[in-house]
């Protein structure tokens, strides 16, 4: 390519194969893990040879690393939606509500997120110490002041928030566990949401 020339755009069909593998790449990553998956096993779930696989992502880590991208920014989009000039509590329980729905839309991601954080977050330690961190702290901040006001408990900000992952994204990564202990004819999403609605009312009552 010319230098300072532009990147040509992508047809329309080299975007449908590049979803197509990324989509194959999150269902492998979500199954088996970083270290567990191959581009044998995403090419066959794509349906593609793997040489095509390599035209459009040059490795397996190009892959998790273009997912991974996305991920944080859908992961961090519930939270960003607290507002400090809202009702405590409602902003509070909506977004408990928005995590639970998280965990039901999106049980790979959440999986794939829990994979790399276990593997002691060698691709994403940048995107936690830098985005994740400072939304949170920002965050902290306003659950503080609504504390030091008495809208809501004193409670340490930053746990209530790291209780609230805990508590609405077990839901997507022990997906297999619940529904089994559950049984047939339970919405675990639904029943998660109602729980933790009542949970959170009665810790965060001032």
């Amino acid at each position: 390519m010319t230098p300072g020339a532009k990147p040509k755009p992508r047809t329309r069909i080299q975007a449908k194969n590049s979803e197509t593998i990324l989509e194959a790449a999150l269902e492998v990553f979500s199954h088996y893990g970083f270290r567990g998956a191959t581009l044998d096993q995403i090419a066959e779930v794509a349906g593609l040879s793997k040489p095509n696989l390599l035209y459009y992502f040059p490795s397996k880590e190009a892959m998790h690393e273009a997912l991974l991208g996305r991920l944080l920014a859908t992961w961090l989009d519930p939270l960003r939606e607290m507002r400090p000039e809202g009702d405590p509590l409602a902003e509070i329980l909506g977004y408990v509500r928005r995590k639970v729905e998280l965990s039901r839309d999106y049980p790979r991601e959440s999986r794939l997120f829990a994979n790399e954080i276990l593997q002691g977050a060698p691709r994403m330690r940048d995107a936690i110490e830098g985005d994740l961190k400072q939304l949170v702290d920002e965050k902290a901040a306003i659950l503080q002041g609504w504390m030091d006001q008495g809208r809501i408990a004193r409670l340490p900000p930053v746990h209530l928030i790291f209780s609230i992952w805990a508590l609405t994204q077990h839901y997507a990564d022990f997906d297999v566990q619940v529904r089994a202990v559950l049984g047939e004819g339970h919405d675990p999403f639904a029943e998660a949401g109602d729980y933790l609605e009542v949970l959170f009312r009665k810790l965060l009552a001032p």
